[in-house]
């Protein structure tokens, strides 16, 4: 073990600021600011700190070419490769997440949202609020618009989704910003005619699949039919009405995108879930863990476990998806994908409740049904619950510039810079990984995270080190290294 003695003789001459840990009983790992990292045998970490190793030395060259030992490169280096990862500072937000309405035909029994009744139509967004919705999204200073619409169940008030569709369509002739459209639904209300016009205007579709039917049925109760069943069909329309009328000219357009929320019902079917993707022609699965907001509070006894049994699920679930790919079946795990693009790439791939800060109100806002903007769609969850804590202001009397000038979204920001936060800063992993403000204060009261019994923390920190024992074997590496490659963000940043 690394003694305080040798710690004491470091050579800050030539040895760039780094991070570590003992990683296990034969390797120490390092990372720098920018996310390069490389693993050490003790001696070499000694010989490395105390600036004894040879300019000669194999080590030597990989410690330079990643950043971590000084030379007349170092310093303009590191600055140019750490305010490129860090670029997305320079923009406003591109993720504007619309709730244009919030009543819902399903009761799922975790539901983050608080979904309302499906005939409580003061749930519903109106096309005025919509109409200044979109004048407001036009004020970002971001060349990116990512327009995605959540609920509640969105289909239910189509007559404002249609609206917003065309109504921003025709502001983009003038404004000529990289505009997309998301639809997050559960597809039980689709029908042809909402289908084809949803393609025409080059909408993404999404839907909730918890895995295989018993799992999904379970955890998404629909008293109008099975819920799964419902699903499949239309993931299956979707692409064969694709394939039928644009041919594959829109590569990858309709590769239907589907997010699963873990509870304790998936965790033996962790088998079952990921075949169920596969055999739909899904390529991904982001494993999303519970978070403490809405329904899900008080479901605790049927549908949550500790950060230890979602581990466990989460390391099998991880060694069973690289077997399908060491079988040649491309297959992907989103949380680990981004990790990796920057662990492998050090890109950001900005999926924002990973990132150090956080997108809240500078990556994203949310626009509740009646006009409320808040730093987040989490945020505006927890409104649900009873708190205005997120609330930015209201499309009605607030302007852009007021929401981002809120001392709360300056607090956001602050609170999720995990540089300087206990038990994030002087981390080996601070490169890779952020904190949710908004789960910080639903859990213990308060927008800086509290290390104890933060779930959260937890569970990304051993989703990491996971990662970084998998890299260890060179298959592993390779498919973790195409995964990365192949993975686009979210929302393209405008550079």
């Amino acid at each position: 073990m690394l003694d305080l003695q040798t710690i004491n003789k470091l050579d800050a001459k030539s040895v760039g600021y780094f991070r570590f840990k003992k990683f296990d009983a034969d390797n120490y790992l390092l990372t720098n600011e920018v996310g390069q990292y490389v693993f050490l045998k003790e001696n070499d970490f000694k010989a490395f700190i105390t600036g004894k190793l040879s300019s000669k030395n194999k080590i030597y060259k990989e410690l330079k070419a990643n950043l971590f030992i000084k030379d007349e490169a170092y310093v303009p280096t590191l600055v140019e490769k750490y305010r490129e990862r860090n670029s997305f500072l320079k923009f406003g937000p591109s993720l504007h997440i619309i709730v244009v309405t919030l009543r819902c035909n399903h009761k799922c029994i975790y539901c983050h949202a608080s979904a309302g009744d499906s005939k409580d139509k003061n749930l519903d967004m109106d096309l005025a609020t919509a109409k200044k919705i979109v004048d407001m999204i036009f004020k970002t200073t971001n060349d990116a618009i990512a327009i995605e619409f959540q609920g509640g169940e969105p289909l239910l008030n189509w007559p404002v989704v249609k609206f917003i569709i065309q109504y921003a369509g025709e502001k983009n002739r003038l404004e000529k910003k990289n505009l997309q459209f998301r639809l997050v639904s559960n597809f039980s209300l689709l029908d042809d005619e909402k289908i084809n016009f949803l393609m025409e205007k080059g909408v993404h579709f999404c839907t909730s699949l918890d895995g295989d039917e018993e799992t999904h049925n379970f955890n998404r109760i629909y008293a109008d039919g099975n819920s799964f069943a419902e699903t499949v069909k239309w993931i299956k329309k979707i692409k064969e009405i694709y394939a039928q009328k644009y041919k594959g000219k829109k590569k990858n357009y309709y590769n239907v995108g589907a997010l699963i929320t873990v509870t304790r019902k998936t965790l033996a079917n962790y088998k079952k879930v990921i075949d169920t993707y596969i055999d739909l022609g899904l390529r991904s699965i982001y494993l999303r863990y519970l978070n403490p907001y809405g329904f899900a509070v008080n479901a605790k006894e049927k549908i949550w476990y500790t950060p230890e049994e979602y581990i466990d699920f989460y390391k099998k679930t991880l060694d069973y998806i690289l077997g399908k790919n060491y079988q040649g079946k491309l297959f992907l795990e989103t949380a680990a994908v981004t990790y990796l693009r920057k662990i492998l790439l050090q890109e950001e791939p900005h999926n924002l409740d990973m990132r150090s800060p956080c997108g809240a109100a500078i990556g994203q806002l949310a626009y509740n049904y009646n006009g409320d903007i808040y730093t987040c769609d989490d945020g505006r969850m927890i409104s649900r619950m009873g708190d205005e804590m997120f609330k930015l202001g209201n499309v009605n009397s607030n302007t852009f510039e007021q929401l981002i000038n809120n001392n709360l979204c300056k607090s956001i920001c602050l609170a999720s810079c995990t540089n300087g936060l206990a038990g994030h800063g002087d981390n080996v992993y601070q490169p890779y990984w952020g904190t949710c403000p908004v789960y910080n204060y639903s859990l213990h009261g308060n927008i800086f995270p509290q290390m104890a019994n933060n779930y959260k923390w937890q569970i990304d920190e051993q989703i990491i080190d996971y990662l970084f024992t998998k890299l260890h074997n060179k298959k592993n590496r390779d498919i973790f290294l195409d995964w990365a490659k192949r993975a686009k963000p979210p929302v393209k940043v405008a550079k």
